[in-house]
């Protein structure tokens, strides 16, 4: 395909394909040195086939080129130490100036989220803190929770959101304390005695350290905001008035009014949106959502989401300077934890929602770009996928 012919070719819609495996890991894991520079390419022959049957729509009156544009998302899908891709959005000054899409998948196709649902979870909590129904340090409004005599009950929203509650937890398999992927909290919780009811699993745990004093990432910790945001919008108990609550909210507070159409949450038997990890939306949706939060809450002139949210969103917690409220911020991580986005190279206003196997949303408010990533590279070989992330972001001006 010639770059200055760049076309767009229909493919059949495949949805992607709910995963349940007892093997899962949603952590987000180290990004190790196995990989040592850059592979090739593909064959030619197998890039050309790729290319040919690819869905790829780049605009001609960006401030970069289409051929550098081309040149900056090829390799996500040709390069063998990137793959897989299977959509890739660029979102500049407002709209979609780059998209690309893996055969079998186009711009409506829904994908998993993983752990990028947590970021939404927080901005839809961020609408309630803003209603009054919900304040951010205050203790967390868990029943189970609201004994004087319980330490849980100094946990408050805010440690919550910044990962710092003090519950036991392990996100994945630790072996050095014998624990295997089927004993990690987050499978137990999702996929075995926890699926039921994953609020309730994740309440019963104990703490390990004071509230506010640890980092410690946790899938449980936005089941648990989940879980709250479901019954302040309803007191029914019924598993289908509870899942429809927060459909409605998530909908009419958040989705409608910034075109989102494609997005669905799931959730557990007791009708708990399962906002830690399992929400469907295509590309384009998440990359809406990247630049909502871009725009400090803000989408075609109306601010639906205070400043002063957007903006605890994106400070950094005190026990890590590279997480803020459920979002991922580029700063260095203190010693021993694994580095995160760029790594601290280049703006530290870079934010993004990160998941398992490479999904992620980077926004970056000088840029004003926001890079959709969707697909499947194993988590500990994921830190080519931000370098060229990285690159991309570099060919946009800086304001």
């Amino acid at each position: 395909m010639g770059k200055d012919k760049i076309m767009a070719k229909a493919t059949a819609f495949s949805r992607s394909a709910k995963i349940i495996a007892l093997g899962l890991y949603l952590s987000l894991s180290a990004c190790s040195d196995e990989i040592k520079g850059p592979e090739p390419l593909l064959p030619d022959e197998q890039s050309q086939e790729l290319a040919d049957n690819s869905i790829i729509n780049i605009v001609d009156d960006a401030d970069v080129s289409q051929n550098d544009l081309y040149d900056a998302m090829r390799p996500f899908f040709e390069r063998r130490d990137l793959a897989e891709t299977r959509a890739m959005v660029i979102m500049y000054k407002g709209r979609v100036v780059a998209e690309r899409y893996a055969p079998g998948y186009n711009e409506s196709t829904p994908l998993i989220s993983w752990s990028m649902a947590k970021t939404m979870t927080a901005t839809l909590v961020g609408l309630m803190v803003a209603d009054g129904r919900l304040v951010l340090d205050d203790p967390a409004p868990v029943e189970t929770w609201s004994s004087p005599a319980d330490p849980r009950s100094k946990i408050t929203l805010r440690h919550l959101l910044q990962m710092s509650s003090g519950l036991d937890h392990s996100e994945g398999p630790v072996p050095e304390q014998g624990k295997a992927i089927y004993d990690a909290d987050t499978t137990r919780m999702l996929f075995l005695d926890g699926r039921e009811n994953v609020a309730q699993y994740a309440q019963a745990r104990q703490l390990e350290a004071n509230p506010g004093e640890k980092f410690e990432y946790s899938s449980a910790t936005t089941h648990i905001l989940a879980d709250i945001m479901t019954n302040i919008l309803t007191d029914s108990k019924d598993p289908v008035v509870r899942r429809n609550a927060m459909l409605e909210f998530a909908k009419g507070r958040l989705f409608d009014p910034l075109g989102i159409t494609t997005m669905v949450p799931e959730f557990d038997r007791n009708g708990t949106m399962l906002g830690g990890s399992m929400i469907h939306g295509s590309a384009r949706d998440w990359a809406k959502l990247g630049e909502f939060l871009r725009n400090n809450g803000s989408v075609k002139g109306a601010q639906l989401l205070p400043t002063s949210w957007t903006r605890f969103m994106r400070t950094s917690s005190p026990n890590d300077p590279a997480y803020g409220g459920q979002t991922w911020l580029n700063k260095p991580r203190p010693d021993g934890r694994n580095p995160i986005l760029f790594d601290g190279r280049g703006r530290e206003n870079i934010f993004g929602m990160l998941g398992h196997l490479g999904q992620s949303v980077i926004s970056s408010p000088n840029h004003k770009v926001t890079i959709v990533r969707m697909g499947k590279t194993e988590d500990s070989k994921l830190r080519p996928v931000f370098d060229q992330l990285e690159i991309v972001m570099n060919k946009f001006p800086e304001s």
